[in-house]
């Protein structure tokens, strides 16, 4: 179990050095986890969007992943090869976007009363 834990922090750190949409997702989080401790969220609120960010960094590590393998197995082009990569790449922009409604519902209510009430 240790070598499973070890294998995911090294994949998270090799992510993180290489994968420049990683650290976007990563500067986006911050932002809304800053904006969340000002808001003030509730327990549940914090869950739904931890549940959203954590959906978008899995399938950015996934669509890391296949793309790796992808030009591992072979480094011509191939429209296979291209449809997995480019599948890949939706999940990432449905999670981004899932999330970011999420985001919005949660914290734009809340952001505008704040707004308003320290004018």
């Amino acid at each position: 179990m240790w070598n499973a834990w070890r294998a995911a922090a090294r994949g998270i750190i090799v992510a993180w050095r290489t994968e420049r949409h990683l650290k976007v997702h990563s500067v986006a989080a911050l932002a809304v986890v800053c904006l969340g401790l000002v808001l003030k969220l509730s327990g549940v609120e914090w869950a739904i969007l931890t549940l959203a960010m954590g959906m978008v960094f899995a399938a950015e590590y996934a669509n890391s992943a296949l793309e790796r393998l992808a030009d591992r197995v072979s480094t011509e082009r191939h429209p296979l090869i291209r449809d997995a990569k480019d599948f890949a790449a939706a999940s990432v922009l449905v999670a981004a976007l899932a999330a970011a409604v999420v985001g919005l519902l949660i914290l734009g209510p809340k952001l505008w009363i704040y707004v308003l009430d320290n004018q």
